[in-house]
């Protein structure tokens, strides 16, 4: 049976981790070099770094943390961004990126995803969904959910499978940042649609929700950030507390 995986996330500007909520608001939680490599001890099974300035300037000195997060974690990492073309993707994998992620340049030239599943592999390709229900659909949005688009969560996903994609990480707008827990129910029924496997991010706020997505909503991964952040469940409480309810991690 493959583990189920606990992914912290680390939102990068300036070389530094901040914490907000739809990227407003934002403090400063420390060093994302140090923080990820602190996760890695801790039992992370992977990490998700995402610049959320992605300007130009940013993106060399993104990159330049990518080298220097390589250099000192043993787990897989995703970056994520700003990457708009093969050339964004290769230089943050040429840095020691296991895996980059997309949104909106997927939503604005699906095209894309074929693209990097052919040159580099379906499995360094995450498709990121940020999706808010709307009339009872899960309608997809870019820039921290500000924006709706026309694209509806399922067969967005199921293109993007198609298209290629590795993974899928499906963030609730709706959930994110409530600390209310995962939408188990789509995240369930959106695992039952797909074949890839399905992160789920929004929403966690104690080790109860992990625990539901990864087993009620059949989530092969859980994605959170505040709680970790804090120290408020820190990974090896969690991954002892989900061995203890039957839920297959790779144990610390």
């Amino acid at each position: 049976m493959v583990c189920k995986r606990i992914i912290p996330c680390l939102d990068v500007k300036d070389g530094r981790t901040v914490k907000g909520v739809h990227f407003v608001n934002l403090r400063d939680v420390g060093d994302a070099v140090e923080l990820g490599a602190r996760y890695a001890r801790e039992g992370a099974d992977e990490l998700v770094y995402l610049d959320i300035s992605a300007t130009q300037e940013g993106r060399r000195t993104f990159t330049d943390l990518v080298r220097k997060i390589s250099r000192r974690i043993d787990i897989p990492f995703t970056v994520g961004g700003g990457i708009s073309s093969l050339e964004d993707a290769a230089k943050l994998l040429e840095a020691g990126a296991d895996k980059v992620s997309i949104n909106s340049a997927a939503i604005r030239n699906p095209g894309l995803i074929d693209e990097l599943a052919t040159h580099f592999g379906n499995q360094f390709v995450v498709v990121a969904i940020d999706a808010a229900c709307v009339d009872g659909r899960w309608m997809a949005t870019t820039h921290g959910g500000t924006r709706p688009t026309d694209k509806e969560l399922f067969s967005w996903a199921r293109e993007a499978q198609e298209r290629g994609a590795g993974e899928i990480l499906f963030t609730s707008m709706d959930h994110d940042g409530t600390r209310n827990g995962y939408p188990c129910d789509t995240m369930r029924a959106l695992s039952s649609a797909l074949q890839i496997p399905i992160i789920a991010s929004g929403g966690a706020g104690s080790i109860a929700h992990i625990a539901e997505v990864l087993s009620d909503g059949c989530a092969d991964a859980a994605l959170a950030a505040s709680i970790f952040h804090s120290g408020e469940i820190p990974i090896p409480v969690l991954k002892k507390a989900l061995i203890e309810k039957g839920i297959n991690v790779r144990p610390i």
